[in-house]
């Protein structure tokens, strides 16, 4: 089937990105399946990641269908370029439609993209992970593919103003060998490994990260246990019990 949207805006996005002369750093991309279905999951810190996850399939010839949250269906906008490549919409007061859509694609061959931590992390930490990767990977008997972004928080995240304009910006992609997900094994414990494999990808992209804040302003995008000044995983939790 002709992808009428996808493909142009891929295209957009790597315009974009050759005219902001981002960095972008991708290793492990050989992991993700030339074909076949698969569930791609990533850390999630930036309004930007599924576009950055998306692109590390392209040497792959793939294209992954994302799960993103039913409001962004809705906007003028995007909604209109989600419904052109296919992805799909998670009513999280009701997520039995979109767990079905998934399923259904991913019998059908599809790639899916999932952020199990369902919201950006703004400690620019993993969150605990929801088990619907896992489960969507068991019901379909395919494969859970981890991989994680480091450097998207600093082009558009929660909390901080969207800032495009910021030239040179290094991204780095780590993606892990595929996971098996037994239909016989608790989604929990699959779940709690893939986490741990996602954490491993993490560090190893924040090591290979090619720099460092250029001043103690510039030390947001550091979590807290690297010696930044990104809240910590409690802090946003308080702050969200107060709001």
């Amino acid at each position: 089937m002709a992808e009428l949207v996808y493909r142009p805006v891929i295209g957009a996005a790597l315009g974009l990105f050759k005219a902001l002369d981002l960095k972008i750093d991708t290793q492990g991309s050989e992991n993700i399946p030339r074909t076949g279905g698969a569930v791609l999951v990533s850390n999630h810190i930036g309004y930007l990641d599924f576009i950055f996850d998306g692109l590390a399939a392209l040497p792959q010839k793939r294209l992954v269908r994302f799960m993103a949250k039913e409001s962004v269906f809705r906007h003028k906008i995007s909604g209109p370029l989600m419904r052109g490549m296919k992805h799909i919409p998670v009513d999280r007061k009701q997520g039995e439609d979109a767990y079905k859509h998934a399923l259904e694609s991913l019998r059908s061959g599809e790639i899916i993209g999932v952020f199990p931590e369902a919201t950006i992390s703004e400690s620019f930490t993993l969150k605990s992970f929801k088990s619907g990767a896992a489960r969507l990977a068991q019901e379909a008997g395919v494969p859970l593919i981890p991989m994680a972004l480091w450097g998207t928080q600093r082009l558009w995240t929660k909390g901080r103003p969207r800032n495009l304009k910021r030239h040179h910006i290094p991204v780095t992609i780590r993606v892990g060998e595929p996971m098996d997900a037994p239909a016989d094994e608790y989604a929990g414990a699959i779940t709690r490994r893939l986490r741990g494999r996602v954490q491993e990808l993490l560090e190893a992209a924040q090591r290979a990260y090619p720099v460092r804040p250029k001043s103690a302003d510039d030390t947001w995008w550091i979590p807290a246990h690297l010696g930044g000044t990104a809240p910590t995983a409690e802090q946003v939790r308080e702050a969200e019990r107060q709001a």
